[in-house]
């Protein structure tokens, strides 16, 4: 299957800073994420893909064709920067009925399309509220209701839980899931948060210093452990006491008690000290092996 996006040693220079050196990847149907320190070129990158700059060298594909087409792109990605950039005196419906217009849609179709995606963000009641007034949250949903108004191939989101708390940003990556899988765009996810690209990405590309250090599946990087992990709805504390005083070591970690290689006769203490408390659990299986744990390891 042919990469959505493709770049071959594409190098970005901005006088005498180095934005990008000599990058390589593809981008492929489905949930990519695009990990990364702010400043390691994400956005830089992003903007290349839209023909908004241009690459010092190298070359780069747009579903197929040589890169650089802002027309092209434009006809087949949406875009939500980082960046504020809603005007804070128009409507969500208003700003988002002209983004369908400006990329081609009549009027009739635009306005229709354009109050369809809002309600699908959640924004239907505020829809007629200057975005001024939002939250950070709404601002969010309302740049998402833009880049997918005219039904685009390909969603690149910059940074798309900025500003928001931890209830927020699952919402939001549920939102964007959501969306990806209901209207089938594909979608490129740049993130500084591992947490964020590992609950909703398939793939994973790492840029570091305008480098791409590390790309592939997220579960090639994610995978099951020979630690234990018990999480539980009530009961925990008792548990951990328990279990602890019949010789197993546990470490508590959330909700969620770990067990180093466990060994049958601990499965059956654990499922005696389990009933005896009357501990509710909630789930138990290995555990796995996150992102985080991954890049956090010292060089070898």
């Amino acid at each position: 299957m042919a990469a959505l996006l493709s770049a071959r040693n594409i190098t970005k220079v901005y006088e005498d800073t180095v934005a990008l050196q000599d990058v390589t990847l593809d981008v492929e149907q489905g949930m990519t994420g695009l990990l990364g320190a702010n400043g390691a070129g994400k956005s830089t990158l992003m903007t290349l893909f839209l023909g908004i700059i241009q690459a010092t060298s190298g070359d780069f594909q747009v579903f197929g064709e040589d890169g650089g087409d802002p027309i092209q792109a434009h006809r087949l990605i949406g875009y939500s920067p980082e960046y504020e950039c809603l005007p804070p005196n128009v409507s969500a419906a208003e700003f988002t009925t002209h983004m369908a217009r400006v990329s081609g849609l009549p009027r009739t179709e635009a306005r229709s399309r354009a109050t369809d995606v809002l309600r699908h963000v959640g924004l239907d009641e505020e829809r007629y509220r200057p975005m001024g007034t939002y939250s950070t949250g709404m601002k969010q949903r309302a740049k998402l209701a833009q880049a997918i108004v005219h039904d685009p191939q390909l969603v690149l989101l910059d940074e798309p839980t900025a500003g928001l708390d931890p209830a927020g940003r699952q919402e939001m990556l549920e939102l964007i899931a959501q969306t990806s899988s209901e209207f089938g765009i594909s979608m490129l996810i740049s993130s500084h948060l591992m947490g964020d690209i590992e609950r909703t990405c398939e793939r994973i590309i790492v840029l570091e210093a305008g480098g791409v250090v590390e790309q592939g599946d997220v579960s090639g990087y994610t995978t099951d452990t020979e630690t234990l992990a018990l999480e539980f709805d009530e009961g925990i504390e008792a548990v951990a006491a328990a279990l602890t005083n019949k010789g197993i070591a546990v470490t508590t970690e959330g909700r969620a008690l770990l067990i180093e290689e466990a060994s049958q006769d601990d499965l059956d203490t654990i499922r005696d000290v389990i009933v005896e408390t009357g501990a509710l659990l909630h789930r138990l299986a290995p555990r796995t092996q996150t992102l985080s744990d991954i890049f956090r390891r010292p060089a070898s």
